[in-house]
């Protein structure tokens, strides 16, 4: 089981992590805070002092088409927001 997804990076997410050293992920949904405080530390060598969850539920959309009105959800997911250690940082841009 792959426990992280992929990194959430936005305005919002760049804002916390530079004023409180906090970094947000997609994790697996099966994946409890154990196992993703495990899974950054090793896959990224820091130090992790917390972890908080979240679980999303997919948004309703619907759409008008031709063949009349199609709805439908998009994908429900788990988010981690891991408070990173004093010192520690994740740098996502290294290897571009």
């Amino acid at each position: 089981m792959q426990v992280i997804v992929k990194p959430i990076l936005s305005e919002k997410m760049t804002a916390l992590t530079d004023k409180q050293n906090r970094v947000a992920f997609v994790v697996s949904k099966a994946a409890n805070k154990f196992e993703i405080k495990r899974a950054v530390e090793t896959m990224y060598s820091v130090t992790v002092k917390s972890v908080n969850t979240m679980v999303y539920q997919g948004d309703a959309k619907s759409r008008y088409t031709k063949a009349g009105v199609i709805s439908g959800r998009t994908a429900s997911f788990k988010k981690a927001i891991v408070t990173l250690a004093e010192g520690d940082s994740i740098d996502f841009f290294s290897n571009i």
